[in-house]
Order: C-alpha cells, then structure tokens, then sequence
C-alpha cells in the first residue's frame, strides 16, 4: 500500500489552556476543529494577507500539534512565540516525523493520524516517531502534483495570497469562523472577485522544465512553473489562460489541467 514518510516535515506542539483561542486567532481556518482522528488546514499571513506559512493541525484532545515544512519550522515558532502575550501557552519542537498515504490506504487509528483535509484523494497523514531515512517521497511528490495540491514551495513567503495558491478550494479557509490576522485581504479578495492568478496543475507533452520557468502565450508571460514531476507540474497562471492552448515553457508545450475541485463559476 503506498505510503512515505515526509523528510521536508517538522512538527511542532502547543500546550497550555489558551492553545486553540489562541492559535485560532492567527491562521486562516478554524483550530477548533482539530481533534483526534481530524487534522485541520490552515495558512499563517502577514497582517497583509501574505502567505508566511501553513501547516496541518493535529489534536490529542490535550495538546495541538503542527505539521509544518521543515524550513519553516523555527521561524514559525518565533512568529508564534512573539504573540503568545499573556496567552497560556507553550511553543517547541516535538520528537515526531510525518508520513502520508493514499491511494486508498486506510487511515491509521492512531489520534495522531487523520486523513488529509484538502482532498479525499490525497488519502492520510500521521504523526510518528521520527524515522530513520525516507522512503517513496518521489511517489508523493507525483501523487500531489497530479491532484495539483500546493506545497510550501510553490508560495512565495510575503508575497502569495491563500487564494492564489487555492486555500479556499481546498478547505483551508474559513470564511465564518472569527478575526485572525490577515483576514480583511482573504475575505476582499474572496467576496470582491479581486483575484487574478491561481496555481493549477499543468501536463507538458514532454517533461517539463524546472521550477521557476516562465510560462508564455503568445510571446508573453503569463505565469511561472512551480513544482514539477516528469510531465506534470504546477504552475501559478492568469486567469485568462487557463483554458488556452498552447501554453509555452522553454519550448515545452503544456496546458493546465482544470481540477474537479476548483469552481470555474466562482467569483475571480
């Protein structure tokens, strides 16, 4: 049954009475929901709505753990700790490694293993005790590609936006739940059709060129490769070229692959 774990993956752990109050109020999705066997998706911004960060939120019922990129890891805990203020609230590294399956694997029964909340097919994910050395993460890599789910990667720290890198189709977004920071520019951009680009997925006829070629219609650019997997890729583009074709990308010829999951009727 497929299955890696993730050697890009650091996980961190909250404690303390104020943990979900407090979390809640600075990422985009609703902490509240993390329990066990349920891992919640969600984005940390700028008081801007820039992307800083994202993670999945696990719950034991007494703690909250983050699975988060590992480079990201200690600076999350930084930016955490600098708004703790009277908050009761604990911040630190915990010993655990994450792995993920798919494909039809069933969730392990763990409390620290819950399926993946962007997409039914993305299967699961667990909390584990760190491992020695990584396993199929190439087969990952393709399996996400091919679903066109982001990694952090594909976000420009400070620049992106959530719905650019498709948070809200992917349930990483709550539009009901309180404040948090960054909040206004999602909400606007959601309610004001203000956005202009989205990362989808794309197929090349042959193998695609690397992460951070320009993608061209017409002589023009009209958006960036991201992540890339032999053929298939993803690639933040314009809105205008989504259904054209051909696109171009150092000679490569490649259309985006509209997913099943993102509303082509929804306000942009």
């Amino acid at each position: 049954m497929p299955g890696t774990i993730l050697p890009d993956r650091r996980v961190l752990v909250l404690g303390g009475k104020d943990r979900v109050g407090f979390l809640d109020g600075l990422v985009s999705n609703s902490v509240a929901e993390a329990a066990p066997g349920h891992a919640v998706w969600a984005g940390f911004l700028t008081p801007q709505g820039r992307y800083l960060a994202d993670f999945f939120i696990f719950s034991d019922g007494e703690r909250l753990f983050l699975d988060c990129d590992a480079g990201q890891a200690e600076a999350l805990a930084t930016k955490l700790a600098r708004f703790r203020l009277r908050a009761e609230v604990t911040i630190a590294p915990a010993d655990l490694g994450v792995t993920a399956g798919w494909d039809g694997t069933p969730q392990p029964s763990d409390p620290l293993a819950a399926p993946d909340p962007r997409l039914p097919g993305a299967g699961w994910r667990a909390l584990v005790a760190i491992p020695t050395e990584p396993d199929e993460f190439a087969a990952y890599e393709a399996h996400r590609i091919a679903l066109g789910l982001p990694s952090p990667v594909d976000c420009d720290v400070e620049k992106t936006l959530l719905l650019e890198a498709d948070f809200d189709a992917l349930h990483g977004v709550s539009f009901t739940k309180g404040c948090y920071m960054g909040q206004e520019v999602t909400a606007r951009t959601h309610y004001r059709a203000l956005l202009k680009r989205r990362l989808l997925p794309v197929e090349g006829e042959t193998d695609l060129p690397p992460f951070g070629t320009p993608v061209t219609r017409d002589g023009q650019d009209v958006g960036e490769l991201r992540s890339v997997s032999g053929t298939r890729g993803l690639a933040l583009l314009r809105r205008e070229v989504w259904e054209a074709v051909p696109l171009l990308a150092d000679g490569v010829s490649l259309r985006a692959v509209l997913p099943s999951w993102l509303n082509m009727g929804e306000p942009a």
